[in-house]
């Protein structure tokens, strides 16, 4: 019998957690095209301050290597779902922004993301929900 520790357990459910999530989500947002790290992005940039970011800071929200976050979001930008922009504090980087197109998009997908997101909590309450997220910012 294995004699791992409570940490290396949590590590282990948790990517086993996040694998079926992803998987089963990303099932969901398929039917729009887009993957799930496709919508974190869009999330992200619709949720930001200014509508615009670096890629250095999607990189870094999302996980990623910048030059990850470049190959991701590359056909997003071709596919006219994000767009660049000119940063106002420095010329020599862009940022990128949802374009029209893909606000819409964000907007269709959102409503999907709800309805799998509802379905995958149903068996824990809000304040159980709650708890999780509480917990997990510490983590994170």
């Amino acid at each position: 019998m294995s004699h791992e520790s409570i940490s290396s357990l949590f590590v282990i459910k948790n990517a086993m957690l996040a694998s079926k999530l992803s998987k089963r989500v990303g099932n969901h947002l398929s039917v729009h095209g887009i993957s799930l790290t496709e919508y974190l992005v869009m999330h992200y940039l619709d949720n930001s301050t200014h509508k615009a970011v670096s890629r250095i800071e999607l990189a870094e929200h999302i996980g990623m290597s910048a030059s990850g976050i470049t190959r991701l979001i590359a056909p997003m930008e071709k596919n006219r779902i994000i767009e660049k922009v000119a940063n106002p504090r420095d010329a020599r980087q862009s940022l990128v922004k949802l374009s029209k197109t893909g606000e819409r998009l964000y907007g269709e997908a959102r409503i999907s993301f709800e309805h799998i997101t509802n379905e995958l909590v149903r068996g824990l309450s809000p304040s159980q929900q709650e708890k999780i997220v509480e917990l997990y910012a510490k983590v994170i």
